[in-house]
């Protein structure tokens, strides 16, 4: 049975030193305890701020405007808690990175944060115990009162309930509402799993034994996610490796991965297909006055079949000693980028990077085969432009390396034990600068490897919209945007969307416009594909094509598109692993819209929250008559918009109605009412002026 436990009960055991108990409350031997004591972390779990959004944003206090952020128990977390016999005694000074689920439309300050919050609990003494901040900054949006903690000892449960958030004294004055210090803004639940890092055995107010758990490391999660469970613990060494005359040179990454999960990943060599595959990227962040407009994919590798795993403890995760064929839990094994270099590296097109599945290497269609073909400086390497590196060319430009793992072990676990799921994190990258002019070029390491995320979150001041089409079937995606205003009445727009691991492909996009908006300067960029080669998986071993994306301009979106799978199998479509860009300047300021993706395999569209253009405030009219075609007047007519936000008008005697001033990019219902007739509601999507939104009495 969980166990409620007030926050307002007083500690008894306090950790010194390194790991050593310091019995206060204990003096005489009669009263000196006896028993285990459990020094455990928050491993996993997810996070909900049920918040009233009218409250937080002063726009409504008065109305109830529910919405729920969630989020997932972050990878850099040590949250501590002691149990002592099977009882919870409470958390000691530590944090609790959160992870967001999806995006959210937030406070300014609120939203910059959004990807970098913490859940702390303070010391004894402090004014609250446990707050919401910046994990870098520091700055705190809510201090936490009012909850209870729930523990079960034998299911190794811990769950925070109840917590009101309050309004911080920072954040207020940061809102320009000092007054709003102490809200409530919402409501704070956590549900995690927990475990041990330190077992210390009491007798008579004495250590006895103290032991470190097995996969016991330097983070929570570290050798104790379930399953298997293989991230990028670091990127380094990106260097050059070769050129060609063409103008491009091949570079490559340095890659180690980690075990985080309990269970032995496997990684046995070809001709099996049960072991992880290592694909590269590289990224530059330019443009604008601040070297910041956009951020694009330069270019991109084949994958590494990985081989023989190591047993390092690079990642600090407490190596169990397995290795060869099966990366141990908790265990490291680190490429070189001499190694990640190939030259024989397999092809992208042989791998499904959501199950992870490729053919055997001793198939018919064997996924690393290099037969028929000869290496050049570039081949199979990172394969980018000299343009794209020529610092002449680029000032000020930032440069991300990114690696990735694909692992077909994980998949199958995933299809056994539904929950422990870890296809998703597989993705790491650090920022580099570039020194030189012209091949060769010197790469220098810029700060540390951003474990599990993608290198699109480097993207300074954008704002990222994660999706997922099929949670069961397939990967997860990013679409980032970012509104730059470049003169007095023009901006310009930049979209930048990334495959991770979605195997169905992205095929197109759509942005929607409108009434009063002037679009120019549509622009496309995508990195350069590698040449073909006999049994690179593609239809006629031609490679992956590299036409730009169609365009097209309508008074009411602006859209791309690749060939259809239908007309180029190997269409230039957005794959695993790949980021693509879509731009364009525009007369209008930014305003809440919802960007269009399609799919090149499998999947219906899907509709993402963005900014677009806003276009000029449009009307919309119509007339409402009998099932005859007679005019009615004194009918109220509706319109409610995404938000439930209702304006109402009146027909006169000619039936007629009309609604002025209305935000374009949205979808409306409109319904009538009388005394006599009933009618049937209309849903419409305006983008321009409507004057036929007619409705007629139902007998």
């Amino acid at each position: 049975m969980l166990k409620a436990v007030l926050i307002a009960f007083l500690p008894i055991l306090v950790f010194s030193g390194e790991g050593s108990m310091f019995l206060s409350s204990f003096n005489t031997p009669s009263s000196r305890p006896s028993g285990i004591l459990e020094k455990m972390v928050v491993e996993s779990g997810s996070i909900s701020f049920d918040l009233d959004m009218g409250k937080l944003t002063g726009t409504s206090p008065d109305a109830a405007r529910p919405d729920s952020l969630r989020f997932d128990v972050g990878a850099d977390s040590f949250y501590i808690i002691l149990v002592y016999n099977g009882e919870l005694r409470g958390p000691l000074p530590s944090s609790l990175r959160i992870a967001p689920i999806a995006s959210a439309y937030l406070p300014s300050r609120l939203a910059d944060s959004y990807n970098r919050l913490i859940l702390e609990s303070l010391g004894w003494g402090s004014r609250y115990s446990m707050v919401v901040r910046d994990a870098e900054s520091g700055f705190v949006f809510f201090n936490v009162e009012g909850y209870e903690f729930e523990y079960d000892g034998v299911q190794k449960v811990f769950n925070i309930k109840g917590g009101r958030l309050l309004i911080s004294d920072e954040f207020a004055k940061e809102m320009g509402r000092p007054a709003d210090v102490g809200v409530i803004v919402g409501e704070l639940k956590l549900s995690s799993k927990a475990r041990a890092i330190e077992v210390q055995e009491i007798a008579n107010g004495e250590v006895e034994s103290s032991v470190l758990p097995a996969g016991a490391g330097m983070r929570p999660d570290d050798g104790s996610v379930p399953g298997p469970d293989v991230i990028v613990g670091d990127v380094n060494g990106l260097a050059q490796f070769g050129s060609a005359n063409n103008g491009f040179v091949g570079l490559a990454l340095g890659t180690d991965s980690c075990n985080a999960g309990t269970v032995n990943l496997n990684w046995h060599a070809t001709p099996s297909n049960d072991h992880p595959v290592i694909p590269q990227n590289l990224y530059r962040m330019t443009g604008g006055s601040d070297n910041t407009e956009r951020f694009e994919q330069i270019g991109q590798s084949s994958v590494k079949h990985a081989f023989y795993a190591l047993t390092d403890n690079i990642c600090g995760f407490g190596c169990n000693g397995v290795g060869a064929s099966w990366l141990g839990s908790g265990c490291s094994d680190p490429y070189e980028a001499s190694l990640n270099a190939g030259p024989s590296l397999g092809s992208r097109a042989w791998v499904n990077p959501f199950t992870g599945f490729f053919p055997r290497g001793d198939s018919q269609t064997p996924p690393n085969n290099h037969a028929g073909h000869t290496h050049t400086g570039t081949s199979h390497r990172i394969l980018t432009k000299i343009s794209d590196l020529d610092t002449s060319l680029n000032q000020g430009a930032t440069y991300y390396a990114e690696g990735q793992y694909v692992s077909p072990h994980e998949y199958a676990w995933c299809e056994a034990n539904p929950g422990q799921c870890n296809m998703n994190n597989n993705v790491s990258y650090r920022r580099y600068s570039v020194i030189g002019t012209s091949s060769p070029f010197v790469f220098i390491a810029q700060g540390s490897t951003e474990r599990m995320k993608p290198a699109i979150y480097a993207w300074t001041g954008a704002t990222m919209v994660d999706f997922q089409p099929d949670a069961v079937n397939d990967g997860v995606g990013v679409l980032g945007y970012k509104v730059t205003q470049k003169s007095p009445g023009l901006w310009h727009y930049e979209y930048a969307v990334y495959n991770q691991n979605l195997d169905r492909a992205i095929q197109s996009i759509l942005i929607p416009t409108g009434n009063g908006v002037t679009v120019t300067n549509i622009g496309f960029s995508a990195p350069p594909q590698h040449p073909g080669w006999t049994g690179d998986g593609t239809m006629g071993n031609l490679g992956f094509s590299s036409s730009p994306w169609q365009q097209s301009l309508t008074p009411t979106a602006v859209s791309w598109n690749s060939e259809t799978l239908a007309q180029n199998e190997n269409a230039n479509t957005i794959r695993w692993g790949t980021l693509y860009n879509f731009r364009f300047d525009a007369n209008r300021p930014p305003g809440a819209a919802m960007a269009t993706i399609g799919f090149a395999k499998t999947g219906n569209p899907i509709q993402l929250r963005i900014e677009a253009p806003l276009a000029l405030p449009v009307s919309v009219s119509g007339r409402v008559v009998t099932p005859s075609g007679l005019a009615i007047r004194n009918v109220i007519v509706k319109m409610t918009d995404e938000n439930g936000s209702v304006v109402t008008a009146t027909t006169n005697s000619f039936g007629l109605y009309s609604f002025e001033n209305i935000t374009p990019g949205k979808t409306y219902t409109l319904s009538a009412a009388s005394k006599r007739y009933r009618f049937a509601p209309k849903v419409v999507s305006i983008n321009s002026n409507l004057t036929d939104v007619d409705f007629a009495g139902l007998e």
